[in-house]
């Protein structure tokens, strides 16, 4: 059984994993060159995805953890990327 669930965990994160990538790719491939705002946004949600991810597959829910933590390391990436690119605005 714990077999199992080992297995649904890492089929689960891959997936993740893949759907973040993909989402990278894409926004890396459209428009103009990402801005330091939208970096830090796309990192934290990263981040946030997989650290979700994994604490939520140890208590059982990984999907649920990786949907909690890409919301707040994607909230957490934006305050960090906007206060960067507004230094860098200002020339400091």
């Amino acid at each position: 059984m714990q077999r199992i669930n080992a297995m649904k965990t890492g089929k689960t994160l891959t997936t993740v994993i893949a759907a973040m990538t993909l989402t990278a790719s894409l926004a890396g491939c459209y428009g103009e060159p990402l801005s330091t705002r939208e970096k830090g946004t796309l990192v934290g949600t990263g981040v946030g995805a997989a650290g979700g991810a994994i604490v939520g597959s140890a208590v059982g829910v990984p999907l649920a953890g990786a949907a909690i933590g890409g919301v707040a390391g994607g909230a957490t990436g934006f305050a960090v990327g906007n206060h960067i690119q507004n230094q860098q605005d200002r020339g400091e």
